[in-house]
C-alpha cells in the first residue's frame, strides 16, 4: 500500500512510499521469520523452486524479503556460503548494483507509466512480461543466475498472465522468477501450482511498535500508536498513513465502515471532493476501505460472528475500486456505490 512517488518519467515508481527507501534499498524485514527461514533453506540446500508465490496484504515485507533473496542467489548463488538470514552488506557490490537499478543478473517487473498519456498504468501488459524470454537466455550473476520480480502479479491482464504461464512451463537453468502477489486468488491456477507458496502474514502489535519507533522517530508515541492500530498489521499502511492525507481516508474509511447502516450523505460529498483533489486519492481510500474491511472480517470472526456476507462485500468493493481506477471514473459516484453496497451489507447481516 504505497503512496504513489510524486517523480514522472523512468523515476516514476508506483510501489514507492514518498520519503521512505524503496524495497529494494531496506536491509530490515520486520517480523517473517517464518518465511525468511523457507526461502532461506531452500537457496541454501542447493536445489531452489524456479518460481515462488510470495502472498500477503499489502505492506508487510513481500517486496523486501524478495530482494533479498535477489541479492542472495545474485551473489552466491544457490550454495550454503549464503548467510542464513539472506542478508548482505550494503556496500557489497551486488547489493549496491540492485540499489542502483543496474544489476543485469535482475529484471523487476511493475506498472510504470503509459508512454502514450504519461500517467500511470493501471496493469502490468504482455509486452512487458514477454521481455522475460529475452532475459532469461542471458547469462548474470552468480553462477549464470538469473532472477526476476513481477510486482505485483495481481496487475498482470489476461495476455501477459498467458505469457508469464508459458515461462513457468519451461523454466530455464539457473533462473528464479518471485511472483508478488496481494491476492492470490486472483491468479490463474495453472501459474499457482507452478510456484512455491510463501505466505508473509500481518505484523503483530509489538513488530509494528518496534518498526514505527525505528522508521517514524521523531513522531510522539500515541501517534504512532494510532497509525499502528489504523494500519492493520501493515509498515508500509502505516508510513503512508504518516501522511496526513493518508490519515484522513483511513479515519474517513472506518467511519463509512461504522456507519454502514445509515451512512452520512454530507459527509459521503465532502469525502468525494477530498478524494477528487488528491492524487492517486480514490486508489488509496480503496486500499485503506479494503484494510478496514479485513480487520472488520477477523474481529466478527474471533467473535464467532457471521463473516460470509461481510467478506462478499469487501470482494465486490475490490472489483469497484480496481474498476474505478482502471476506468478513470468519477470518485463521488464510486464512494456513493461503494456506501450504498455496505449500507445493504450491514442491513443482511443484522449490524445495529
Amino acid at each position: 500500500m504505497a503512496k504513489r512517488s510524486r517523480g514522472g518519467g523512468e523515476d516514476f515508481e508506483s510501489d514507492r512510499i514518498a520519503g521512505f527507501p524503496h524495497p529494494r534499498e531496506t536491509r530490515t524485514l520486520w517480523g517473517q521469520d517464518a518465511a525468511l527461514s523457507l526461502a532461506a533453506a531452500a537457496l541454501r540446500g542447493g536445489r531452489p523452486p524456479h518460481a515462488w508465490l510470495i502472498t500477503g496484504p499489502p505492506g508487510i515485507g513481500k517486496a523486501t524479503l524478495a530482494y533479498r533473496m535477489a541479492r542472495t542467489l545474485l551473489r552466491y548463488g544457490a550454495t550454503d556460503a549464503a548467510p542464513a538470514d539472506l542478508s548482505l552488506p550494503a556496500d557489497d557490490p551486488v547489493a549496491r548494483q540492485i540499489a542502483a537499478r543496474s544489476h543485469p543478473g535482475l529484471l523487476v517487473l511493475k506498472r510504470g507509466l503509459n508512454p502514450r498519456t504519461g500517467k500511470p498504468q493501471t496493469e502490468l501488459p504482455v509486452d512487458e512480461v514477454r521481455r522475460l524470454s529475452d532475459f532469461f537466455g542471458m547469462t548474470a550473476g552468480a553462477d549464470g543466475w538469473r532472477v526476476a520480480i513481477i510486482d505485483p502479479a495481481d496487475d498482470m491482464n489476461e495476455n501477459a498472465a498467458n505469457a508469464l504461464l508459458k515461462q513457468l512451463e519451461e523454466p530455464p537453468r539457473n533462473a528464479m522468477l518471485l511472483l508478488l502477489s496481494h491476492r492470490p486468488g486472483r491468479l490463474l491456477p495453472t501459474i499457482r501450482s507452478r510456484c512455491r507458496r510463501l505466505d508473509l502474514r500481518l505484523l503483530s502489535d509489538t513488530v509494528m511498535e518496534r518498526a514505527l519507533s525505528e522508521l517514524l522517530p521523531d513522531m510522539e508515541s500515541a501517534e504512532r500508536d494510532m497509525l499502528a492500530r489504523l494500519a492493520g498489521g501493515s509498515i508500509g499502511a502505516a508510513l503512508t498513513l504518516a501522511d496526513s492525507d493518508g490519515a484522513m481516508l483511513a479515519q474517513e474509511a472506518d467511519r463509512l465502515i461504522s456507519q454502514a447502516r445509515d451512512p452520512d450523505l454530507v459527509a459521503l460529498h465532502g469525502l468525494g471532493d477530498k478524494v477528487s483533489r488528491m492524487r492517486d486519492g480514490l486508489s488509496l481510500f480503496g486500499d485503506f476501505l479494503a484494510a478496514a474491511l479485513t480487520a472488520r472480517i477477523r474481529a466478527r470472526a474471533r467473535a464467532n460472528g457471521e463473516t460470509r456476507r461481510w467478506a462478499e462485500a469487501a470482494a465486490r468493493m475490490e472489483e469497484l475500486f480496481a474498476r474505478a481506477d482502471g476506468l478513470n471514473l468519477e470518485p463521488h459516484q464510486t464512494i456513493w456505490t461503494a456506501a450504498r453496497g455496505l449500507a445493504a451489507t450491514a442491513r443482511r447481516a443484522g449490524e445495529p
